[in-house]
């Protein structure tokens, strides 16, 4: 996806990359759409950190400027959220060749002494590069922005062409709805439903971590197998057999007890609960009477989707990221725009 508008130093283009740095998944992406990432669940090995970002902006290259945010801060293997910021920003000047920026809460990019001087401007701010970037693309100046990943969803006001946020930190946004902690892969069955309905009989479901959001999902569909993806509940291929081996736990059943259609019957009640909850939190960031158009964004656009008919927002104002680019860049969306906004800096 070659962009015209880059500019050029001798006959090399001058590119940039952006860097998203969660707690379970590096993102890496260029200006022109390239989209490398990497499942690295931090807080089992923050030493190997380095290693792994080494790893994908090689992948990455050749770029002439390197952006960087984080959410990764907030794992548990940090004391608190400044240890994590500066051990990944540390993280960041190891792996690159030359000093990167970084984005800065309410500030935009900065270089990496500014950063370090003030860690927690720099704590989960991804989302806000995303909005900043989103919210100067026509048609998106009076807009909801709508970005579900694989484990938290962000939804932002865009006003007059710029992020209209009701709060900046994580615990502000949580308390504002604007960040809403539930993804298409990672978050447990059971911080969805207590309880199913198994054959017209409720049955509680177990309070464990045996099965995940991923699992619905792929009975459902929405989401491809891929065999070779381990980064489920219980280590094994992310693939429909094992998906609904993984849901029978969760209501204590051995996978044969469990029947293909009731598999699918508590998929969709996983999904139906999902749906209800990005909802509510859309319907406290809508004027009332007041059309709202969508920029929808991440692996979960299907789900943004899905809530948008639910509320009978989607219409011709609703515009998908992979429609604009193309999934890998949807799925990476805040390192993308990180990119973007690194070129036009």
């Amino acid at each position: 996806m070659p962009d015209e508008s880059r500019g050029h130093r001798g006959d090399r283009v001058l590119s940039a990359a952006g860097l998203d740095i969660g707690g379970a998944n590096l993102k890496g992406a260029r200006d022109d759409g390239l989209v490398v990432t990497k499942p690295f669940a931090l807080w089992h090995d923050p030493a190997g950190l380095a290693r792994a970002l080494s790893e994908l902006l090689e992948a990455l290259a050749p770029f002439d400027r390197l952006a960087a945010t984080m959410t990764g801060e907030l794992c548990d293997c940090y004391g608190g959220k400044e240890e994590g910021v500066l051990h990944i920003l540390a993280a960041v000047e190891e792996a690159a060749e030359a000093p990167p920026q970084v984005w800065l809460l309410d500030d935009g990019l900065a270089t990496l002494e500014r950063a370090r001087s003030e860690p927690l401007r720099a704590a989960a701010a991804n989302w806000q590069a995303l909005a900043a970037w989103a919210a100067g693309l026509e048609g998106n100046e009076d807009s909801l922005l709508i970005d579900i990943g694989s484990t938290t969803t962000d939804i932002i006001r865009l006003e007059t062409g710029a992020p209209g946020p009701g709060g900046l930190t994580d615990s502000e946004r949580l308390q504002s709805g604007e960040l809403v902690y539930t993804g298409v892969r990672r978050t447990p069955i059971c911080a969805l439903l207590e309880e199913a309905d198994l054959g017209g009989q409720a049955c509680p479901l177990a309070a464990e971590h045996f099965s995940t959001t991923l699992d619905a999902w792929l009975l459902l569909e929405e989401i491809p197998e891929t065999p070779a993806c381990v980064d489920t509940a219980d280590g094994r291929p992310a693939t429909r057999p094992m998906a609904h081996d993984r849901l029978a736990r969760m209501l204590c059943l051995d996978p044969g007890e469990l029947e293909n259609e009731a598999a699918l019957s508590l998929a969709r009640q996983v999904a139906r609960a999902q749906e209800h909850k990005i909802c509510r939190a859309i319907g406290r960031l809508i004027e009332p009477g007041k059309p709202a158009g969508a920029f929808i964004s991440g692996e979960g656009e299907f789900l943004a989707l899905r809530a948008l008919r639910s509320l009978g927002l989607e219409d011709e104002r609703t515009t998908s990221m992979s429609r604009l680019y193309d999934p890998a860049v949807s799925g990476a969306a805040c390192a993308f725009a990180l990119a973007r906004l690194a070129s036009e800096s």
